[in-house]
């Protein structure tokens, strides 16, 4: 799936999907809840009010660099605390390949945040140690999120994601440390966006007048566009958070720009009294 942003391709890659089960995440979530949203239905949720959600990474190719942005869960991690995530032997990076990304290509790799499902192909396991799975990118860490999680990691699966999926980067000397709101590049500009994460970021792209929103976990879901209070079990300060939601939806509500969430599909906003909706947007076919 990939849109079309200026001069700037935006590909999506799939790693997992999921219709419900998801509560955990957004408890207030409930069924009767989402379907009350209408306009949820059918592409961010089914009729019985059960919630569509997917990890994914989103490539970027601008007309000068090809960008990875989030890395998703990754294969052989251990010490996940969701089962399903241990021990995975997914044909991801030959999907990213197939359709012409293979990870040498790669020249800048960016994570909107440190969290477990977005940083998992940072690496790979090549003769029992983890190493770059892309060798030959640069990858940007928001420096407050960097220092947070390598000072604040206390949890089993948070030790265990910074070790396997974090440390390594920096030890192989292709880490850098970026501000909030740092440019990226001619196309692409830091939004600082805390609150699910402490240094949690998005980016801003434009280009030939159009523009993007890749939003990271600002919202899980498009449901807490219609309930800016709903904060996901993991948000790092819930209140932050919805300050954030507020704040960034109101700067691109009815502007014609193309936000993509961290794990849901590309659409448009708008507002819709107090709070706001989410209009889908359908990717042309495969990368």
């Amino acid at each position: 799936m990939h849109w079309t942003v200026g001069r700037v391709r935006i590909i999506k890659f799939v790693e997992l999907e999921t219709i419900g089960g998801t509560r955990f995440i957004l408890p207030q979530a409930t069924p009767e809840a989402i379907r009350a949203q209408s306009w949820l239905t059918p592409d961010f949720a089914t009729a019985e009010g059960r919630l569509k959600m997917s990890i994914h990474t989103l490539v970027l190719e601008t007309p000068t660099k090809r960008i990875v942005v989030d890395t998703g869960l990754g294969n052989d991690k251990q010490g996940r605390s969701v089962p399903v995530w241990n021990n995975r032997t997914m044909p991801f990076l030959e999907t990213m390949s197939t359709a012409g990304f293979p990870p040498e290509s790669i020249d800048l790799v960016i994570c909107t945040h440190l969290h477990v499902d977005h940083v998992g192909w940072n690496t790979r396991l090549v003769d029992d140690r983890w190493v770059p799975t892309f060798p030959n990118a640069r990858y940007l860490f928001g420096r407050t999120e960097y220092e947070h999680w390598r000072d604040h990691s206390s949890a089993a699966d948070e030790t265990a994601t910074f070790a396997d999926s974090v440390q390594p980067i920096v030890d192989a000397g292709r880490a850098e440390l970026v501000a909030s709101d740092a440019v990226v590049s001619d196309e692409i500009t830091l939004i600082p966006t805390p609150g699910h994460g402490l240094g949690h970021v998005s980016l801003h792209v434009r280009s030939d007048g159009a523009e993007a929103l890749l939003s990271g976990d600002v919202a899980h879901h498009p449901s807490q566009m219609a309930h800016l209070d709903w904060s996901s079990t993991v948000d790092f300060d819930p209140a932050q958070a919805a300050a954030t939601r507020q704040a960034l939806f109101s700067r691109f509500a009815d502007t014609g720009t193309l936000v993509i969430g961290g794990h849901f599909d590309a659409g448009h906003i708008s507002r819709d009294g107090a709070a706001f909706r989410f209009q889908a947007v359908p990717g042309r076919g495969s990368a």
